[in-house]
């Protein structure tokens, strides 16, 4: 497959000397796919090796954050039953420790120790369930999870959980965390105008080949359809959406999202259908929509606001789907 990208770059290029053209690179990972669009002129770009350079920062990004991988960073710290410090990479500490600023800013709407309670919702690698857990079950894992259990020294580095069975799951965190280490590889490279998405997290850097900044769709929250809801353009920022609307369950006439809140231990049943934040970095992008979306219209618009954050909320009502966004997000639509 690379060997056909790379031919077809090197064809298109050859026809269209005078102008950029785009370029896509794809694959999977994490669990998901990626791909990686690319504005380019040059006939000596190499398509296969930046197939090859990309793969491999996702491949390390994976050995670092994935718990689908047992000998991963995280699944060796999640399986070390024990309270005292354990020796950790210096990129991998540094982003738990991002991790925490961003526990503490939104007050554990963002709890990288979700892991346990996304399992027990049925969301999680195990048992799939089609009615909630019982009161008991959910109170017992409770006493499991909490951002406050952890610590980090990265002076060291090194990380320690103070309840032994304390796990850790940075799905919330990663693909955003992904799309940054791939864009700033692209930066270092040379290659200005780029857009690189990770399971629906992107980032985006100069203009697309027309000399436009980059059209990103943002999809109306409807679980049997995929159509954009608007169409914003940027260039040199990250963007990140969380949704309830594709990974849920009903019983009893109730629905019950994958996003579950580690204040309460249970998923979040308000009107807020979707999420989109707009930042400078995917990672932080990536977790707040998260968060905001974990806090409900009222409390995550209240710390939009304080943060000076680029949101976009759509929420579910009767009568359709309603918006409300920040005053920096509309500055960026209007731009």
């Amino acid at each position: 497959m690379r060997a056909a990208v790379l031919l077809a770059l090197l064809s298109l290029c050859a026809c269209n000397a005078h102008g950029p053209v785009e370029v896509e690179l794809f694959g999977d990972t994490m669990g998901t796919q990626f791909s990686v669009k690319l504005a380019v002129s040059d006939i000596d770009v190499n398509a296969d090796r930046l197939q090859q350079e990309i793969e491999g920062s996702l491949a390390e990004v994976e050995q670092m954050m994935s718990t689908f991988v047992p000998d991963s960073e995280i699944s060796r710290f999640n399986d070390n039953l024990t309270t005292e410090w354990q020796e950790a990479s210096e990129e991998f500490c540094s982003s738990v420790e991002k991790a925490q600023v961003l526990s503490m800013l939104t007050g554990g709407a963002f709890d990288i120790t979700v892991g346990p309670l996304v399992n027990l919702w049925g969301f999680g690698p195990g048992e799939i369930i089609d009615e909630p857990p019982a009161d008991e079950s959910v109170s017992a894992i409770l006493q499991l999870v909490g951002y406050n259990h952890l610590q980090t020294d990265c002076s060291r580095p090194a990380l320690r959980k103070n309840i032994a069975e304390l796990v850790l799951d940075m799905s919330a965190f990663g693909k955003g965390y992904a799309v940054d280490r791939i864009a700033d590889w692209l930066d270092v490279a040379g290659f200005d105008d780029y857009l690189v998405e990770v399971g629906g997290e992107l980032r985006l850097g100069g203009h697309n080949a027309s000399g436009q900044m980059w059209a990103i769709g943002i999809e109306t929250p409807v679980a049997d359809q995929r159509r954009p809801h608007t169409v914003i353009r940027l260039t040199d920022t990250a963007v990140a959406t969380s949704g309830d609307y594709r990974n849920y369950f009903e019983a009893d006439g109730e629905r019950y999202s994958h996003t579950i809140d580690t204040r309460t231990g249970r998923p979040v049943t308000h009107s807020l259908a979707s999420v989109t934040v707009i930042d400078d970095k995917g990672y932080r992008a990536d977790a707040l929509a998260t968060a905001l979306l974990v806090m409900g219209p009222e409390k995550g618009m209240e710390l939009a606001r304080r943060e000076d954050l680029a949101v976009l909320f759509l929420l579910r009502r009767e009568s359709g789907i309603d918006e409300r966004s920040t005053p920096a997000f509309e500055q960026l639509r209007s731009t």
